[in-house]
């Protein structure tokens, strides 16, 4: 006895507002069924451009666990628009047995040609996405070029004002007084052999001085002192990026002295933008510079041998590098070694500008002990709530849900009250269907984040392995278990505060 049910699947993109609904996709799938029942998966607010749907996965195990006769879509492209994807599809179709249907395009997978035209319109499906992709990039390129301002606010020290460039509307920098010359006096500081970042966060941080509302970190002045908008650009600027490797797509002669430049990645640059400049894109800019050309070069000679800011490097002497946060000022904890030798966290925005009065004498084995006893208990709730399988819905992913139902059945019931009531009694409704809408759409960004990053079952029982041999488990192991567990950490001496994912 076949005792296998159809699946109904339905997506819709939230960049495609004007798309066709989940709703509207399920009642043309039910059309095939001819009065059948199915079980339904839908994922809203999710790209076809991948798998990586959380229902469609569910589809996915429920098909390897064979409960699945035939799968039903609006359209073959709400399974994906990748050939690979969409081949790895056919083929576990075929290994379990699934029919597929694509209820508007009439597909039957049971004959050679029906597998054939399948092929075909996804290869259309995927060229057409890929065709989109190329117009947009070679646009940006095209006004990259032609020194447009490329969204994104303005960079310190200056602020946008509307222009015209080549009869198209666009933005161009000005100087903002007061930033310029801070950013200005950082330069002319740093341009000092003898000054470092933290001697400039603090003498800033010492007169009050904040940017954009906070204290100047090292990582941002590093990036600010990077940046070539704020060169006044020469013939030695333009021969320092031609030397780095850089493309320039204007002439020497234009490298007067005068403009700021901008500095774009290239199609096929792969690291991270401003540590290597090979194949980037430097641009003339129509804004001013702030620097003068010899200051800008002094300082950024001087960062290329900043072994500490010139790449992003993890940290091997704690897992909990990068989730260890300031209880006080939530700015992140670095480990540093005393004088005689024990580890301690300290903060970095104490360390940089003394602005954070610190929080407090943190062991790192302490810490990492105590962080490691509150996994253990988490991973004890998280198996006796999910009756120790994973396969189960995360608890915090369940309560959301429930609360969306909730939310969505009090704006229905509000809804049937309109129906011939009074003016006052239309406004009343109207205003508490807007508020609970803003939270509907609250929880509906927050399930969809949570999903996005949700530990899949094989993970979990890593991690549930990792913490049983701790003493055995290798830096990485224990950096994997505490990534798939906590979200971040807020330390204190006198309490450390876990943030969970699950």
């Amino acid at each position: 006895m076949n005792n296998r049910i159809d699946a109904v699947y339905a997506r819709q993109s939230v960049d495609k507002q004007d798309s066709i609904s989940i709703e509207s996709q399920i009642e043309f799938c039910k059309y095939e069924l001819k009065g059948g029942s199915c079980k339904e998966y839908t994922d809203k607010g999710y790209s076809g451009k991948n798998t990586d749907r959380p229902r469609f996965q569910e589809l996915v195990r429920d098909i390897e666990r064979g409960l699945i006769q035939r799968v039903i879509v609006y359209k073959l492209d709400r399974i994906s628009r990748s050939i690979i994807d969409f081949s790895n599809m056919m083929e576990l179709f075929n290994r379990y047995n699934v029919e597929f249907v694509s209820s508007t395009e009439k597909f039957d997978t049971s004959t050679p040609m029906g597998r054939a035209m399948l092929n075909i319109c996804i290869v259309f499906a995927q060229l057409e996405r890929e065709t989109i992709q190329k117009r947009v990039t070679d646009a940006y390129y095209s006004r990259c070029q032609k020194g447009f301002h490329m969204s994104g606010k303005a960079p310190y020290g200056y602020t946008l004002e509307p222009t015209v460039l080549d009869g198209i509307r666009t933005k161009m920098m000005k100087a903002d007084p007061e930033a310029a010359e801070r950013v200005k006096l950082m330069f002319e500081m740093y341009a000092d052999p003898e000054i470092s970042f933290g001697d400039i966060a603090r003498h800033f941080a010492e007169r009050g001085m904040d940017f954009d509302g906070k204290d100047l970190q090292r990582a941002t002045l590093s990036n600010l002192l990077r940046n070539p908008v704020y060169a006044q650009a020469d013939l030695e600027v333009y021969e320092f990026f031609k030397a780095q490797g850089a493309n320039i797509a204007n002439d020497a002669a234009d490298f007067s002295g005068i403009n700021g430049c901008y500095l774009f990645q290239g199609r096929d640059v792969a690291e991270r933008k401003n540590a290597n400049l090979k194949d980037q894109i430097l641009v003339l800019a129509p804004h001013e510079g702030l620097v003068s050309s010899e200051t800008w070069l002094a300082c950024r000679k001087k960062l290329l041998c900043n072994v500490t800011f010139g790449g992003t490097k993890k940290a091997k002497n704690t897992w909990l590098a990068g989730k260890i946060k300031c209880g006080i000022c939530g700015t992140g904890l670095m480990s540093i070694k005393g004088p005689t030798g024990c580890s301690y966290f300290r903060c970095r925005k104490r360390a940089d500008s003394k602005s954070c009065e610190g929080c407090g004498k943190l062991r790192v084995r302490e810490v990492e002990q105590a962080v490691y006893n509150e996994m253990l208990d988490m991973m004890g709730q998280f198996q006796t709530l999910t009756g120790g399988n994973p396969m189960k819905a995360n608890p915090k992913l369940t309560a959301l849900n429930v609360e969306l139902l909730q939310i969505e059945a009090e704006i229905e019931k509000l809804l049937d009250t309109l129906t011939g009531a009074s003016a006052t009694l239309i406004s009343y409704a109207n205003a508490k269907i807007e508020e609970l809408d803003t939270k509907r759409q609250g929880l509906i960004k927050a399930i969809a984040d949570m999903s996005a990053e949700a530990v899949s079952p094989e993970h979990m029982k890593r991690i549930s392995n990792h913490l049983e041999n701790w003493d055995s488990a290798g830096f990485e192991d224990r950096r994997l278990a505490a990534d798939g567990l906590i979200s971040h950490i807020k330390a204190t001496s006198e309490s450390v505060k876990i943030e969970w994912k699950i």
